[in-house]
């Protein structure tokens, strides 16, 4: 027992010591690797990458990819400067590439770094699509989401391995980590990602907002990919991501805030869709 209350103490004081603040929410987030730590081995990753696939450059789709990044991040910083977080973006180092894979696919590492696959392209259909993507993806660097996932896996490693030690000679160990993976992955690891998810979707809108892209077109995006993925995606309890029908009643719910926001910033209309 007063092993078991040991290594609850100790898991509290980790995660009341390591955190940090999202400056979207104000909320504080787990934080056990630093991002002087986690950026240097994401760019490190990200040149490599590149290294091993074939980065599409000097055509349009490539210039637009670069150019809505570039959007992107302008409106980020002019949100976290009006919001008191200036210097935030300081170790950010943006870096926008198109890479030539039929893969339906985008992401962005800690620390701004970008890859957009070319079979993405046909669902965006269109700048402001790039824009919704863009968004979305800069903004799970922003708000560090690669940062706190890896911290959450810290945590319900270090979490069962204590239960381990504490359980070493009880006949209940086996059920002990049998119940603990389902249990923390369907209870925490997933509900965890899927809130990402939409905390990024939320982000990512503002974000398009006020770099002068239609939100509207947030959900329009999201009803493309529903149709390309012909019905094919697991329970939404059991996924990583909101199933698209939730994501679609939630993009269409945040338009409004966040053409009020993209008004606070002087924009009043936007850009054409084509």
């Amino acid at each position: 027992m007063k092993i078991k209350k040991l290594i609850l103490s100790i898991g509290v004081a980790l995660v009341i010591v390591a955190c940090a603040t999202n400056p979207f929410t104000g909320k504080k987030t787990m934080a056990f690797v630093s991002n002087d730590q986690l950026f240097p081995s994401a760019f490190a990753q990200y040149d490599q990458f590149l290294s091993e696939n074939n980065v599409v450059t000097g055509t349009s789709e490539s210039e637009m990819i670069t150019r809505v990044g570039q959007r992107i991040a302008v409106a980020a910083e002019r949100w976290l400067n009006a919001n008191g977080y200036q210097g935030y973006l300081e170790d950010y180092k943006w870096e926008y590439n198109l890479v030539d894979d039929k893969t339906v696919n985008a992401w962005c590492m800690p620390g701004g770094k970008i890859v957009f696959y070319t079979g993405i392209l046909p669902i965006a259909a269109n700048e402001t699509g790039v824009a919704a993507i863009m968004g979305h993806e800069v903004a799970h660097a922003l708000a560090n989401h690669g940062q706190q996932r890896m911290s959450a896996a810290y945590l319900q490693q270090g979490i069962a391995v204590a239960g381990n030690i504490a359980l070493q000679n009880d006949k209940n160990l086996g059920i002990y980590n049998q119940a603990y993976g389902i249990v923390t992955t369907v209870g925490g690891m997933l509900p965890f990602s899927r809130a990402h998810e939409t905390e990024a979707d939320k982000i990512g809108l503002y974000l398009m907002g006020i770099a002068g892209y239609n939100p509207d077109e947030a959900a329009e995006l999201w009803k493309r990919m529903k149709a390309n993925s012909n019905g094919q995606a697991p329970p939404e309890f059991l996924s990583t991501h909101p199933s698209n029908d939730s994501r679609i009643a939630n993009l269409k719910a945040l338009a409004p805030k966040a053409k009020a926001e993209a008004k606070k910033f002087g924009v009043t209309s936007f850009r054409p869709i084509n």
